[in-house]
């Protein structure tokens, strides 16, 4: 499930991202402006294509998959540009914890956000 979630997410595709998730799912994350909190597969999904769906360029720069117990832990950084970014590169590491629902499919998840930082220009 967590080579799905990192694969469906670098490589843009959410509709399939989507199904990953049990209908009832939660994410819980706290990102740099507070907690905040989305149920349902729709919601979870649209959370994660409002931070890597509408840009022009997505770049998963290190990705890791780790298991705590029977939780799964995911994290990543990538670097984006363009739709609400602009011509920019900016940088965002996440780190998610997520545990599997009755049928298999994540259910609940924990994400810490560092927020999307700009690069500097000569990078």
């Amino acid at each position: 499930m967590a080579e799905l979630f990192l694969a469906h997410l670098a490589g843009g595709d959410f509709a399939r991202f989507a199904t990953i998730f049990e209908p009832d799912v939660s994410l819980h994350a706290l990102l740099p402006n507070g907690l905040h909190e989305w149920h349902g597969a729709e919601s979870v999904t649209a959370a994660f294509v409002g931070w890597f769906g509408r840009v022009d360029k997505r770049e998963f720069l290190a990705a890791s998959i780790g298991e705590i117990g029977p939780r799964l832990q995911l994290q990543w950084t990538a670097r984006v540009r363009g739709g609400p970014f602009g011509e920019a590169s900016f940088v965002v590491e996440q780190h998610l914890y997520a545990d599997r629902g009755p049928t298999g499919r994540i259910g609940s998840m924990s994400m810490l956000c560092s927020g999307f930082a700009k690069e500097d220009d000569d990078v």
